[in-house]
């Protein structure tokens, strides 16, 4: 008898364990982690009732990394780290502090959210220009002076900034005002499409996430369909990049995303070999001892003609592609205050930039293609 009672009393408990075990299975939070393919520098994690993203480069070298908490209005705030800022969304009113951020907010369909920018004299899109006409965009004067007082008033729940080197006095000023500010690190970025794919960073934050996947999937699918194109080419054209200001010559190095371009566009870029992903501050005997033979000279600046070059530098004149008429500038696309659509629109369509590589150096691939971003500089 008593043997029958130490069963019943092992499976008793054994019973008791396993609904425990089960009980606590059910409240175990669910984590689905975003998938993120090119860039490095954030990541997005999706749980029960909150999602974390993760800013982990939000300026180049950077030490330090930043967690934002996203919970749906009017749900309980979970409990987090002391410095993680939690935002509810979707969010409403939004400040930008960067162009590059105004193209994503329109292909998101929340461009009307916008309520703010420093500047929008710098802006070059039309929609969002036709926003700031009608007074729904409010103009803060500049990012180093910025309107605090009008900010405030337009009470946005949310401020997407950026930093260079991690100082920046504006962003902790708004901070101290309670309005979440957070960091958009996309430039940091060394493949095209590592930039472009910010773009699931901002739609967190409006609850776009599915639409943001759709329209990144097609851009990297054009990207690719570009890159496979270029590899037909017979020949690699040998590419310069950069130009002078005062006495430095910035140069793209052989690590950054203007050099990936050109890789992907199957040419042969003199500095493809230099260990650096930002620019090379070059003298310009160096640069015209090693690219005065270059067939193309692929990113010149801001210049739209050669006069233009020439008032700045007599010596551009001494290089082969500015003989035979090969210059090609990314000045195409101008808004109506003279601001360069290729910085606002082009780190969101990569695609578009390397078409137009393409279509330079492989004229014979691409056939009745008409640039968008790049023009030849007569």
């Amino acid at each position: 008898m008593r043997f029958y009672k130490l069963i019943i009393f092992c499976l008793l408990i054994q019973l008791s364990c396993k609904k425990e075990k089960a009980k606590k299975t059910k409240h175990k939070p669910q984590i689905e982690k975003v998938a993120i393919k090119y860039a490095e520098g954030f990541s997005i994690t999706n749980y029960t009732n909150y999602t974390e993203i993760k800013v982990t480069s939000p300026w180049p070298e950077s030490n330090k990394s930043y967690t934002y908490i996203l919970i749906k209005k009017g749900e309980k705030k979970p409990n987090t780290a002391k410095e993680d800022i939690i935002i509810e969304v979707p969010i409403q009113k939004v400040v930008v502090m960067s162009t590059t951020n105004i193209p994503t907010l329109e292909y998101l369909n929340v461009e009307e959210h916008l309520v703010g920018f420093p500047n929008t004299n710098y802006i070059s899109s039309k929609k969002t220009l036709k926003n700031i006409k009608e007074g729904r965009v409010k103009d803060l004067s500049n990012d180093l002076n910025l309107n605090m007082e009008l900010l405030l008033e337009l009470n946005p729940e949310l401020v997407i900034g950026f930093s260079v080197n991690g100082i920046n006095k504006t962003l902790n000023q708004i901070k101290k005002f309670g309005v979440p500010v957070v960091i958009d690190g996309s430039w940091t970025e060394q493949h095209p499409l590592g930039r472009a794919e910010w773009i699931k960073f901002t739609a967190a934050f409006f609850d776009k996430e599915k639409l943001a996947d759709s329209i990144f999937n097609t851009i990297e699918n054009n990207y690719i369909k570009a890159k496979k194109l270029a590899n037909k080419a017979t020949r690699k054209p040998i590419v310069t990049s950069g130009s002078q200001y005062k006495d430095v010559w910035n140069i793209p190095g052989g690590k950054s995303f203007i050099a990936k371009f050109l890789e992907d566009a199957n040419t042969n870029y003199l500095w493809k070999d230099t260990n650096k992903s930002g620019s090379l501050q070059l003298n310009f005997e160096s640069v015209i001892e090693k690219g005065q033979k270059a067939e193309l000279w692929i990113g010149a600046g801001s210049f739209d003609n050669k006069e233009q070059m020439d008032a700045k530098n007599k010596g551009y004149a001494l290089f082969e592609a500015y003989k035979n008429n090969k210059i090609y500038g990314y000045t195409k696309q101008r808004g109506p205050n003279g601001g360069l659509l290729y910085f606002e629109l082009g780190p969101l369509r990569p695609d578009i930039i390397l078409k137009d590589i393409i279509h330079i150096a492989h004229p014979e691939l691409l056939k009745d293609y008409n640039p968008f971003f790049y023009k030849t500089i007569n």
